[in-house]
């Protein structure tokens, strides 16, 4: 009963507000700082990116979101057709983050992940920025999918590897080790060097990405204490 309660959409719209007022109060009284501005530069200048990070990170990253999106220009994120993906992209719509429902299957070649990966392929072909969760929407964390890689060698745009931590945040009890900041803290926002995948064997890229989003997070965790 309380399933079918969650899943109504006026109780699903009431649930984002409250979640992305919370987020937008404890992400603007944190205090910011970047690692890897460098790389963040040009494509907060405007030229696209494949934004990757691990899904715990998720709700950290509208502060990222933020930073690279310059006037007139958008974000989008997938978001899974699940009623958690849905809650979500709600919250990211609040951000100013324009949301891709797609297939949640893991293995990129499924009739619901083809679509997905060519809305993608359009949306970066717009020059917008795409943000994926490569581990999400159920894991195993800290595994990526073959989507990200596959949507990079496509598209001929980089994957920019992303993770942030703050000193005020609480680890939820979910299978992904969720981040929930609290307010007030002090926030570090890494990004790594960007990952240009080949057309050609793109799959064997796959490695250095996870190990890219692992280097970053863990270089936020300790950068945070």
């Amino acid at each position: 009963m309380l399933k079918s309660f969650l899943r109504r959409p006026g109780v699903q719209a009431a649930l984002a507000g409250l979640v992305g007022r919370y987020l937008a109060f404890a992400l603007r009284t944190t205090r910011w700082t970047v690692e890897g501005e460098a790389y963040l530069a040009p494509h907060a200048a405007g030229h696209p990116a494949v934004a990757a990070l691990w899904h715990e990170c998720l709700p950290l990253m509208p502060a990222l979101w933020l930073r690279i999106r310059r006037p007139g220009a958008r974000v989008h994120a997938l978001a899974s057709r699940h009623n958690d993906g849905r809650l979500i992209g709600e919250v990211m719509r609040r951000f100013g983050v324009e949301v891709v429902h797609g297939s949640s299957a893991r293995d990129g070649r499924s009739k619901g992940g083809t679509a997905s990966v060519l809305q993608l392929l359009d949306v970066l072909a717009q020059g917008s920025h795409v943000v994926l969760t490569p581990d999400g929407p159920r894991g195993p964390a800290r595994h990526a999918a073959p989507g990200v890689a596959q949507l990079a060698a496509l598209s001929g745009v980089p994957v920019l590897p992303c993770a942030a931590r703050t000193t005020r945040a609480r680890r939820l009890p979910t299978w992904d080790g969720m981040l929930l900041p609290l307010p007030f803290g002090r926030g570090i926002l890494v990004v790594g060097a960007p990952i240009q995948v080949p057309r050609e064997a793109w799959e064997a890229t796959l490695p250095a990405i996870e190990a890219a989003l692992t280097a970053a997070a863990d270089r936020a965790e300790a950068l945070a204490g």
